[in-house]
C-alpha cells in the first residue's frame, strides 16, 4: 500500500511546486517540501521543557541500569557480547554493544552496527512481508500452497488441496515439528525440499494443531516470489530495508562474511568460551532464519512496527501479522515461566503473549519471538499498549535469553515507575528528535 501513498504524495508536491511558480516565487525543492509536508508544524515540533527533562532523566536511568545488568553478565561468563536496543515511542531509549564480536581479540567490541545472525527473528520479517502483499491483493491468507508450488504434497490429495498459506505462516499446517530442518540446515533448495513433504504423514487436519516449523514455514517466500517475481531478499530490501533505513542488514552469507563489524558466533569450553566460524546456514530459507542485523537495525524495525512509519504501512495493516491464530499450548516453553504469564497463541511470524500484573490485575500483550542459527541466541519483543520495544543479540547460546526480555521490561518499569512525570509514561511524537536519528 505505501507505494500508492508515495506516488499520490509525489503528484501533491507536482502541484505544489506549479502554484508556486505561478506565484513567481522560487519554488522550493523536492526534499525541502517533502520535509515540511512530513514534519510535525512549528507548534507540533515544540518540546515542553519539563517532558524533556523527565524524558532524558528515565533514558539515563535506563541505561545506567542496563549496563550493569550487561557487565555483571560479561564479568558471570554469561555471555560474551550483545547488542541491545529499546524503543520507545518514536524514539530510541537505549541502544548499547556489550562485550566482544570475538572473545579472543581484546579489540574487537560490539557497537550498535555490529551485525548478528537472527535466526527465527527472520520469520517476523516474513509475516510482515506477506501481510503487505496481502493488502495490495497480491496474495490471500486461503490461497493453497499448491496453487503457487505444484510439486507440493502432503498426505493425500484432498489433505494437500486444504493447506493454505495462513497455514504455514502459522506453523499449522500439520507437519511433525520441525519436519525438515535438517535439509533447511544442510543447504538444501526449498524448491527441491517442498517435493519431499510427500514423503510426511500429518500429525493433524490443517488448521487443528500448532507445531513449529522451519522448512514449511520458508515456503512462504517461495510463495512471494510466485506472485512477484522477485526473490524475497529484494522484496524486503526494497518494502522495508531501504526505507526504514536499515543500512546494515543483509540476507546472504557472502555479504555477511565480508563485514568488517560482524560479531562471531561462540560456544561453551569449560567455564568460557571459544568463537566459531559464521556458517551459511538459512540463507537458502532466508524466510524462516537467513536474516543478519545490528542492534541499530533492529530498532528501526521495532520503532515500524509499533506504528511509527505509517507512510511505509499503516498500522492497522500490520496488526494482522501479530493477530492470534492458534494457541500454543504444547511444551514447558521458557516464556511461559515469565511472570504473568497467561496465555499464548501464534500468528504469522510472531508469538503473541497475555501477562497479568500480580498486583492490579491488568493485563499487557506482548508480540514476541526468539531465534536461535550458529550459535547466535536473540529475543525480540514488542509491548503495544506501553509504545515500547526491546530487542537483544547475543553471539552464544546463552541461557540469559531465556529471562533478558522480562528482565529488561522490568528496569524499563521500574525507572518508569519512579520518575515522576506530569502526564502520561508514553512518549509524545514531539520528543522523537531528542534521540533517534534516521
Amino acid at each position: 500500500m505505501h507505494r500508492f501513498k508515495i506516488g499520490i504524495a509525489t503528484a501533491l508536491l507536482l502541484l505544489v511546486s506549479l502554484g508556486i511558480l505561478s506565484l513567481g516565487r522560487q519554488p522550493e525543492t523536492q526534499t525541502e517540501s517533502l520535509t515540511k509536508r512530513t514534519s510535525p508544524s512549528q507548534s507540533e515540533n515544540k518540546i515542553d521543557p519539563e517532558q524533556a527533562k523527565i524524558y532524558r532523566l528515565r533514558q539515563e536511568r535506563v541505561r545506567v541500569q542496563i549496563r550493569d545488568y550487561f557487565t555483571k553478565a560479561l564479568a558471570a561468563k554469561h555471555i560474551v557480547g550483545a547488542g541491545v536496543s529499546i524503543v520507545q515511542g518514536d524514539s530510541i531509549l537505549l541502544l548499547e554493544g556489550f562485550g566482544k564480536r570475538n572473545v579472543m581479540e581484546s579489540t574487537s567490541s560490539i557497537d550498535g552496527q555490529t551485525l548478528f545472525r537472527l535466526g527465527s527473528l527472520s520469520k517476523g520479517f516474513a509475516g510482515v512481508l506477506a501481510t503487505d502483499l496481502r493488502e495490495e491483493g497480491k496474495i490471500d491468507w486461503d490461497d493453497t500452497v499448491r496453487s503457487y508450488l505444484p510439486e507440493f504434497q502432503l498426505g493425500d490429495s484432498v489433505n494437500t488441496e486444504k493447506i493454505t498459506l495462513a497455514h504455514i505462516l502459522s506453523h499449522t499446517s500439520g507437519t511433525p515439528y520441525h519436519s525438515f530442518t535438517n535439509l533447511v540446515e544442510a543447504g538444501l533448495p526449498l524448491s527441491t525440499i517442498a517435493k519431499r513433504f510427500k514423503e510426511v504423514a500429518p500429525i493433524s487436519d490443517p488448521g487443528a494443531m500448532y507445531s513449529y516449523q522451519n522448512a514449511m514455514f520458508a515456503l512462504c517466500g517461495e510463495i512471494m516470489e510466485q506472485v512477484t517475481g522477485q526473490d524475497i531478499a529484494t522484496l524486503l530490501t526494497t518494502r522495508f530495508f531501504t526505507p526504514l533505513g536499515m543500512k546494515g542488514t543483509t540476507t546472504d552469507y557472502h555479504t555477511l562474511i565480508n563485514s568488517t563489524n560482524v560479531a562471531l558466533p561462540h560456544t561453551r569450553r569449560g567455564k568460557g568460551w571459544v568463537p566459531r566460524k559464521l556458517s551459511n546456514s538459512y540463507h537458502n530459507a532466508i524466510a524462516a532464519g537467513g536474516i543478519n542485523a545490528s542492534s541499530e537495525d533492529m530498532a528501526k524495525w521495532m520503532r515500524f512496527l509499533l506504528g511509527h512509519n505509517p507512510q511505509v504501512m499503516e498500522s492497522s495493516e500490520l496488526a494482522q501479522a501479530f493477530a492470534p491464530r492458534v494457541e500454543v499450548n504444547i511444551g514447558r516453553k521458557y516464556y511461559k515461566r515469565w511472570p504473568g504469564h497467561v496465555a499464548s497463541h501464534y500468528g504469522f511470524g510472531w508469538r503473541n503473549h497475555t501477562f497479568e500484573d500480580e498486583n492490579t490485575g491488568a493485563r499487557e500483550t506482548v508480540w514476541h519471538h526468539g531465534g536461535s542459527v550458529n550459535h547466535f541466541r536473540n529475543e525480540i519483543a514488542l509491548y503495544p499498549q506501553a509504545d515500547l520495544g526491546i530487542c537483544v543479540l547475543i553471539n552464544g547460546p546463552s541461557k540469559l535469553a531465556g529471562t533478558v526480555i522480562p528482565d529488561l521490561r522490568a528496569i524499563v518499569r521500574k525507572v518508569y515507575e519512579k520518575t515522576a512525570a506530569t502526564s502520561t509514561d508514553t512518549l509524545p511524537q514531539s520528543t522523537a528528535a531528542l534521540s533517534f536519528e534516521e
